[in-house]
């Protein structure tokens, strides 16, 4: 052995003693609250959960118009709908900046800031049989991380008195909930994705120190897995055995437990640390090259384009077709106007104009949809499918995954783009939503994370409780291998500190 692999053996030993002395209680850590997490998800507010509690909407022919509403509007919205979440009918309009504006659909007055009273109403609707109080108004909780909240900030938060003591978060801009927290998913949360993710570190939506703080922190514990692997596999005599008989130079204690479970759970263990380092995407490597132009792709806005007819004419032309809207949202599909409505189901439906008529429409015609597919990206459209079973990389997960707030229903539209990327884009024939697209990195991304972290195949997801087993297993392994580290840390730093 020459003195160059005697040197780089020996530093791989000491990196593998002291990386582990600081990161085994992380990883300890990471093991037990990422089993909480395949049972309680962080909190979010799902589409349907959304849908489910606003309040039917009802024809009113003194409701202001869509051309009266976008008139009085500080600047051309980008979006704009129609709900009654607070319990009276009004128009939603979002901005280019991100800012919001809300006008009574009767009197076609801008609301001002919503307040607490106003909160204690939208929660009220939202959980009708139960009693409310005012908690008080929040910037940002543990809660309250996520980027699509910044519309809505500050947020009110009503206690409910409920059976699951639910805690709601109301938009000030708005009034309408915008997230909800039952009591025991909170708790669990502590052991689980609150902890997993260090969100205790967490002060603002985008935060580069805590973003930093767990790329290094991931990156250190994949140096020390990898030590790990080397030294546990150099210690081990696959051939011959020891004075003691045991291939282990380890007899007895600790040490010993810390030799073997290495070496049963130090691959699994690798594997789930480094895909949660590239949860973090370190230096943008699986961000798209190209992202699609959704404003080509819708070819307008309601501020230009809208149809033309009032929303009691639409919410009865609904009704005539058994559809019980809850929220009407105006939109363009390739420079053509439409309505698409939701009910309480959050079913959907599209309102066009076809011959001076509003007809209704379950879907859109595959055609109308590729040409205007052919919009997202300057590249041309290589191929199609009309998918009726998921595949790699559009599918649902359960409420409680990471992913599990995104609606990914089928059938959908997949196109494939002759980019640089590969770009491969799904759209909801619903809807006419882009759904999910993903370019040669982003896919990429998602084997190296999802697949890796979550064991997230459609065959794996389908066996349900058995990947559950399977996960929950390997987690208690890669736990007892940490613990194990723990011991011996502990064991060798008061060793050394005894000695000072």
């Amino acid at each position: 052995m020459t003195k160059l692999s005697v040197r780089l053996r020996r530093w791989t030993y000491l990196t593998h003693r002291w990386c582990g002395v600081a990161g085994c209680v992380l990883m300890a850590l990471w093991f037990a609250s990422g089993i909480v997490m395949l049972f309680v998800g962080y909190p979010k507010l799902t589409p349907w959960d959304r849908s489910h509690a606003l309040p039917a909407l009802a024809s009113e022919p003194s409701y202001r118009t869509p051309e009266q509403i976008v008139a009085a509007a500080r600047m051309p919205p980008e979006r704009m709908t129609f709900n009654a979440a607070d319990g009276r009918s009004r128009y939603v309009l979002h901005y280019a900046d991100g800012s919001v504006d809300v006008f009574d659909a009767v009197s076609g007055e801008r609301r001002g800031r919503f307040d607490a009273t106003d909160a204690l109403r939208s929660a009220g609707l939202f959980l009708p049989q139960a009693d409310a109080t005012y908690v008080g108004a929040v910037q940002e909780d543990r809660w309250t991380h996520s980027r699509g909240l910044d519309p809505h900030r500050p947020l009110y938060m009503i206690r409910m008195h409920d059976a699951d003591a639910t805690l709601l978060y109301v938009s000030s801009h708005t009034g309408e909930v915008v997230m909800q927290a039952p009591r025991m998913q909170r708790l669990w949360n502590f052991a689980g994705a609150w902890l997993h993710w260090l969100y205790m570190f967490k002060n603002k939506p985008v935060d580069d120190v805590w973003t930093w703080t767990v790329i290094l922190l991931s990156a250190g514990c994949v140096l020390l897995a990898c030590s790990g692997i080397l030294v546990g596999v150099w210690r081990w005599r696959f051939a011959g055995r020891y004075k003691s008989g045991s291939r282990s130079p380890y007899q007895t204690g600790w040490m010993r437990w810390h030799h073997l479970l290495g070496l049963t759970f130090s691959l699994i263990t690798l594997t789930w640390i480094f895909s949660g380092l590239m949860s973090m995407n370190p230096l943008g490597i699986f961000s798209a090259g190209i992202r699609p132009d959704i404003a080509a792709y819708a070819g307008g806005t309601p501020a230009g384009k809208r149809v033309d007819a009032t929303p009691s004419a639409i919410l009865q032309v609904l009704r005539d077709g058994d559809f019980h809207a809850v929220e009407l949202e105006w939109k363009t599909l390739n420079g053509k106007p439409f309505v698409l409505a939701r009910d309480a189901a959050d079913n959907s439906r599209l309102v066009v104009e076809e011959d001076a008529k509003l007809a209704v429409l379950a879907e859109w015609p595959v055609d109308t949809l590729q040409t205007a597919a052919a919009h997202l990206m300057t590249a041309p459209i290589r191929h199609r499918a009309l998918l009726a079973e998921y595949d790699a990389y559009f599918y649902r997960r359960e409420p409680e995954a990471m992913m599990g707030g995104s609606e990914r229903r089928l059938p959908v539209l997949k196109f494939e783009f002759g980019d640089a990327g590969a770009t491969q884009a799904y759209i909801d024939v619903r809807t006419g939503q882009l759904e999910l697209s993903a370019d040669r990195a982003q896919r990429v991304g998602r084997w190296l994370f999802s697949f890796l972290h979550s064991w997230d195949l459609r065959p794996m997801l389908e066996v349900g409780w058995l990947r559950e087993l399977i996960l929950v297993l390997l987690s208690l392994g890669g736990l007892a291998l940490s613990t194990s580290a723990i011991v011996v840390a502990w064991r060798r730093v008061k060793h050394k500190l005894s000695r000072c």
